[in-house]
Order: structure tokens, then C-alpha cells, then sequence
């Protein structure tokens, strides 16, 4: 695992993130850490919508035989609120 540091960090900068840590019942390290794999994940799926337009523009895309992408989502929630289920994360 990489190490990083922030310096010059503002003093009421640092008391609001320790202060949302706390809501959170995390350290300050551990929602930093939360934060910055958010970022990254946006990041990365950011890239992907860049990459999918590009296609797009150059005549690419789904072929006629795709499923509906509306289908797709409410088969993938239906999934994910089943293993939600089975496994006691949702009562």
C-alpha cells in the first residue's frame, strides 16, 4: 500500500473531516480512505463514459440483439436485493 500525505491542511478543514469520521463511527484515516476510493471509483467510471461517447461517435454501440438496458438494471437490483437478503443486510 502506497503512504500519502497532505500538508498545510487547514486546521477547520481537518476538524470538519474528523468531525464527519466521528458521524460515521470511523477514524479520520479510515473516511479519508473511504473518500479517496469514492474518488477513484468516479474517476475510473468517468474514463469509461469518455471512452464509451468516443465509441459511440465512431458509429460503435450495442448490436440490435442487446438486452434493454432497463431490463438489465432492474434484473441486477432484483440480484443485489436477494443477496442482500440471504445474507442479513436488509430486514
Amino acid at each position: 500500500m502506497a503512504v500519502l500525505t497532505i500538508r498545510d491542511v487547514p486546521e477547520e478543514v481537518r476538524d470538519a473531516l474528523a468531525e464527519d469520521a466521528r458521524e460515521h463511527g470511523q477514524s479520520l484515516q479510515a473516511f479519508l480512505l473511504g473518500v479517496l476510493k469514492r474518488q477513484a471509483a468516479f474517476s475510473h467510471n468517468r474514463r469509461l463514459l469518455v471512452d464509451i461517447e468516443r465509441e459511440l461517435a465512431t458509429g460503435g454501440g450495442a448490436d440490435t440483439d442487446a438486452p434493454d438496458a432497463a431490463d438489465v438494471l432492474a434484473k441486477a437490483r432484483r440480484d443485489r436485493e436477494g443477496d442482500d437478503h440471504e445474507i442479513g443486510k436488509v430486514e
